[in-house]
């Protein structure tokens, strides 16, 4: 996979870690509210460059033969953690409302339009409330999840371009009522595999890290190998 930098200051906020047990994304996590009703999210570091939200957003540009790639949230102040609880996975924090983008060119794969969460009910299945996930021309599944609302029209099987909005960034599921997007790296699998894998099965950091600084770094083949190696699961792997 090729990583390009682009040789200006990123558009937004400089990233912060923030801690993951606050999202509440892990498996058994708190219950969200209904839905969101002011915007929240977790705190981000001050941007030390005022100018930066006056300067155009970075664009990936996309190796030969390959494609573009898309930091998936659209706002001006972002944080997330390299790490997540219990499985591969990374939470984008930012205010709820704010867009959800296609990582790259593909498909609608899953939808999920109606948040059935329940704290009381099976910790997993429903965890992420409303959901969308892209398949990538690149043959990888980019799943987002906690979101308040799914665009207009983004249904499984609609084509979708790099950096078209699929949704809005929320707090559904058991997001333990903290605005952010869950978002989560697997090969298809579709109608084979389950939310254990949908919901991540690669460290997607190092790919947002490149992807928000304009740069194009893929991870087809990182999901290929852990696809050769496991296939689709028929059950969550043993922890």
């Amino acid at each position: 996979m090729v990583s390009l930098t682009i040789g200006r200051r990123p558009a937004y906020a400089v990233l912060v870690l923030v801690p993951l047990l606050a999202a509440g994304c892990g498996a058994g996590g708190s219950p969200s509210a209904a839905g969101p009703t002011a915007a929240t999210s977790a705190p981000a570091a001050a941007d030390p460059t005022p100018d930066a939200a006056d300067q155009p957003a970075p664009t990936a540009t996309p190796a030969p033969g390959g494609l573009a790639h898309i930091f998936p949230v659209r706002a001006k102040k972002v944080a997330y953690h390299p790490t997540h609880s219990a499985y591969p996975g990374t939470d984008i924090f930012a205010d709820c409302g704010e867009p959800v983008v296609a990582v790259t060119d593909g498909t609608i794969g899953e939808v999920s339009r109606r948040d059935r969460y329940d704290k009381r009910g099976p910790q997993g299945p429903y965890n992420g409330g409303l959901s969308v996930s892209v398949i990538g021309d690149d043959g990888v599944r980019y799943y987002g999840s906690h979101l308040t609302e799914i665009a207009e029209g983004i249904d499984p099987g609609v084509r979708v371009r790099a950096g078209q909005q699929v949704g809005t960034l929320g707090r559904t599921g058991n997001a333990n009522n903290v605005c952010h997007l869950h978002f989560g790296i697997s090969p298809p699998c579709l109608g084979e595999d389950g939310w254990w894998i949908r919901r991540g099965v690669v460290w997607p950091a190092k790919y947002l890290d490149s992807w928000r600084r304009g740069g194009n770094r893929e991870p087809a083949a990182e999901v290929a190998a852990w696809h050769r190696r496991h296939g689709c699961p028929e059950k969550p792997p043993a922890r």
